[in-house]
């Protein structure tokens, strides 16, 4: 008999989450307070799983059978069966707490408790819990059926056995699971990080325009986006609010620091996509700008932002957040880098890195330019990280 899954949180997350359990095979109690929300969610279910039955993914019988699996509710109180519940609700600590507390009134003693949040600690929210042995992230990555990777996260009073439980039940759902610390933005939003905040630097110093620095982490890097073009895809209101709340989760460390560019962008409603202006237009009729495709300014560009992503991946492994192996597995699953930054450090060669950061550090001698001491350790011995 397969766990009663419950998912708090009828957005797109949720939504998604609840839909990946179901096709694994479970029941699935899916709750929003907002009806019109589960209304919007199970429209939206019915239209995917359509367009996979005449894909060929799916029979039309699995289709009927998964949308029997989900309950589609506006009571808490109907998940007191569920063994496992993941919430997925706004990135608000205080509601948070409200809502774990109502969950361990409604559930068995038994019942694992977890959040997709993707920034805030897993150890506060567990905090508020009479039992907080049972509390622990499990962050998709949206979109949750198509994205493989799930980061888990243990917090300090995460018991081994839900821990064990919940990985175990994540890779029977076919997904990739990586376990981290619970350090703010975990693996991926902490290690992605100069992506977007080198690319907005080398931006507001002159070198290049949101086009050409796109471009160079395309055409030289095998990106399947560049910074801008993703920042615009992500929404700056969201990836901004994730910047500054890992800038402020590090104690101000000037590695995480915001940028105005993406601040201004914000408050000026320059959303992305969804908005139809991000650094790009995207009104009909209009013609996205052309880089300049100098070869000698967009091979800079490109490594100056490849060797501030590998100096995160060397400190995310250096702080012990998370195995060499996961890290690079997370980055590449995750957020689909071409290659794990760990291994391409190996290619290019850590020397090499490491010459490029001392560089950038004696240039503008800032700590965010500040080579990781694993890194100096491992290109003095002339080792390799595989």
């Amino acid at each position: 008999m397969k766990e009663i899954i419950g998912v708090l949180g009828a957005g797109t997350m949720g939504a998604g989450i609840a839909q990946v359990a179901a096709q694994s095979g479970h029941s699935v109690v899916l709750v929003d307070l907002n009806k019109a929300q589960l209304q919007k969610a199970k429209s939206n279910l019915e239209k995917t799983l359509t367009k996979l039955v005449e894909k060929a993914k799916i029979e039309a019988s699995q289709k009927s059978e998964i949308e029997n699996r989900i309950q589609y509710s506006s009571e808490i109180n109907d998940f007191s069966n569920c063994q496992l519940i993941i919430e997925a609700i706004i990135e608000d600590l205080s509601i948070k707490h409200k809502v774990f507390e109502s969950l361990e009134n409604v559930v068995s003693t038994s019942c694992i408790l977890a959040s997709n949040t993707s920034s805030l600690s897993i150890a506060s929210i567990g905090s508020v819990l009479k039992n907080p042995n049972r509390v622990i992230g499990i962050h998709f990555f949206n979109p949750a059926p198509l994205m493989p990777l799930v980061e888990v996260i243990p917090a300090v009073q995460t018991s081994n056995e839900t821990l064990n439980k919940s990985v175990e039940l994540i890779k029977s759902w076919k997904k990739t699971v990586v376990v981290c610390k619970d350090t703010p933005g975990f693996i991926v939003n902490r290690v992605a990080r100069p992506f977007y905040g080198e690319a907005l630097r080398i931006y507001e110093e002159g070198i290049a325009d949101f086009a050409t620095i796109d471009w160079a982490m395309t055409h030289f890097g095998g990106f399947k986006m560049g910074p801008f073009t993703l920042m615009d895809y992500i929404g700056n209101d969201i990836n901004y609010a994730v910047t500054e709340s890992v800038f402020q989760a590090f104690y101000y460390d000037p590695r995480f620091k915001p940028s105005f560019t993406q601040k201004r962008h914000r408050e000026a409603g320059f959303f992305g996509r969804k908005s139809g202006r991000g650094y790009y237009d995207y009104s009909e009729g209009t013609t996205m700008p052309a880089p300049n495709e100098n070869e000698e300014v967009g091979k800079y560009i490109f490594n100056r932002i490849l060797v501030m992503l590998i100096n995160e991946a060397v400190d995310a492994v250096f702080m012990q957040v998370a195995s060499k192996d996961d890290v690079d597995l997370a980055m590449t699953k995750g957020v689909n880098y071409p290659k794990g930054l760990l291994a391409w450090a190996d290619e290019i060669g850590l020397q090499n890195v490491l010459n490029q950061l001392e560089s950038l550090f004696e240039e503008f001698g800032e700590d965010r330019y500040r080579p990781n001491p694993l890194l100096k350790r491992i290109a003095k011995n002339n080792q390799r990280f595989f």
